[in-house]
Order: structure tokens, then sequence, then C-alpha cells
């Protein structure tokens, strides 16, 4: 028992070999501000692979880092925020910024531009079809007009009668009991016509590629109609329909109508001028073969 010495275990290893256990026990000293290369396994376990690091510090929330960094982005890198459409990412906007494009941009067959001025009056807006169509065209496209179109295309009808020489002859020999029913028959008449051409109109520049409104477009198309051919009828009420300056002031009017449905449907709509005549070529034709060339 005396032979025996009691302490601690010795290591029986070479001191070749202890130099190599203190180096996979001691982790590699690193420069500071790098971070420290994790030990291998000498056991050849797996090890877990360790999260992404997007630039920030160790422990910062993913969204803080670099998204340049993570996806490649800056020149020549990939898309600097297609982490932003994955859970869990975030992406930062300025104040102020739009990230969804300038909302005030406007283009053919999207949502419509906003208006280009306050509704005008109806005196401003019948003075305007006349002196200036082109911009009470633009300024009225997003507003419905249909006190003015129902009220002047009434008129209009009640004084077309007298336009046509048979009419006119039988409104004023029939009674003032049977002339009063005929007239207001002719009113009411007159304003479906101009509200089925219109939508005709409408109709037509929608599949041609325009996005305006439909109440603005036929109430529009109605005054024109009526206010074009006013100028024909208050001579051919007096003069008949089949006098040589009527029916000379008959074609006049209807060119002029036909420039004044072109200019409103290419503004109401953004149309180019041809497909703006195309529109309105089917209502050109129904007033000259339903009014026109009744009295020419």
């Amino acid at each position: 028992m005396a032979g025996f010495r009691i302490g601690r275990g010795r290591d029986n290893r070479t001191p070749q070999q202890q130099p190599q256990r203190q180096q996979q026990q001691q982790p590699r000293q690193q420069p500071y501000g790098q971070q420290a290369t994790p030990p291998q396994s000498p056991y050849g376990q797996q090890q877990w692979p360790q999260a992404p690091q997007y630039g920030g510090q160790h422990g910062e929330p993913e969204y803080f880092g670099d998204p340049h960094h993570a996806q490649g982005g800056g020149p020549g890198g990939g898309d600097p925020y297609a982490a932003s459409n994955n859970p869990g990412h975030t992406t930062a906007f300025s104040i102020g910024e739009d990230p969804y494009g300038d909302g005030s941009t406007y283009h053919a067959g999207n949502a419509p531009a906003p208006p280009a001025g306050p509704r005008l009056h109806w005196k401003q807006l019948l003075s305007g079809i006349v002196l200036r169509p082109g911009p009470t065209f633009w300024q009225m496209r997003d507003y419905a007009v249909w006190g003015p179109a129902l009220v002047v295309t009434f008129l209009y009808g009640l004084l077309a009668v007298f336009g046509f020489d048979k009419a006119r002859e039988e409104a004023i020999n029939a009674t003032l009991a049977n002339a009063i029913p005929y007239v207001l028959t002719t009113g009411i008449a007159v304003i479906i016509c101009g509200l089925i051409l219109g939508a005709v109109t409408h109709t037509l520049a929608r599949q041609l590629g325009g996005n305006g409104s439909w109440q603005p477009t036929v109430g529009l198309s109605m005054l024109i109609m009526s206010m074009t051919d006013a100028p024909r009828l208050v001579f051919a009420i007096f003069l008949g329909g089949e006098n040589a300056l009527v029916q000379v002031l008959g074609w006049v009017t209807w060119l002029g109508a036909a420039a004044l449905f072109t200019s409103m449907v290419s503004k109401s709509h953004d149309l180019p001028w041809q497909k703006a005549l195309g529109a309105s070529a089917i209502q050109l034709v129904a007033l000259l073969s339903l009014i026109k060339l009744g009295t020419i």
C-alpha cells in the first residue's frame, strides 16, 4: 500500500498532442469588430446554420438590416425590395413618398383623371360650347349636365315642329286643344331621340378605347344636337324648310355639329380625333336623315 501514491490522474499523451487539444478547445482570437468563427465539431457532429445578419449588429431585428446587402441591391444588384414581399419583412418609406407611383398621372383606359375645373354654370356652359368648345368639354368631362340638356332639348323639340313645312301647317290649322298635345309630344320624342343617340355615341367611344362617363357624354351630345340646329330652325320657321338659305344653313350647321361632336368625344373619352369622329358617325348620320334631310 505504501508503494502507491494517490493524486490526480496524469495525461499520458505526448507533448506534441497537447497543443492540438488546446487549439480545439479555445477559439482563435479575431481582430476587434469582427465576428469570431464558430469552432468546428471534433467528432463530425452537424452544426446548425446561424440566421443571416442583414448588416445589423447582433440581436437586432432583421428589418433594421441593409436590404441592399441582403438582396444584392444597388447598382448591378437584384431587387432591394424583394424581401419585403415575404412574411416578416418590412419596407420603410420616406415621409411624403408614394410607393405606388404618382396617383395624379392619367392614362387612357384606367382610372379617370381629376376634374379640370369646377362645374360651369349653365350660362357659361352654353356660351362655352359655342365660343370655346375645347376647354369647355374638357372641364365638363366629369360632370353631368342633365338640367341644361333636358331643358334645351325640350325647347328645341317644341320648335322643331315648325321647321317642317307639312308639320307646321298641321299644327297651325289644328285647334289649340289638339296643337298643344301635338307639340308637347314632339318635344318629348326629341328628348328620347337625343338620349338614344347619345348613348350610342358613348358606347362606340368605349368600344374604341375611351374611358369617359356616360352621363356627361349623353348630356353634352344632346346640347350639341339642339344648339347646332338652332340657326337653321329659326330661319325655317319664317322662310320654310325648302328655302335655299335654310338648306345651306342645314349643311353648314351639320358640319359644325360634326366638329363639336368630335371635340366633345375626344375630350370626354381621351381619344384621338379620328376615333372620336368614328364614335360620332352614327349620331351624325341619324341627325342628317331625321332632321336635315327632311327640309333640305
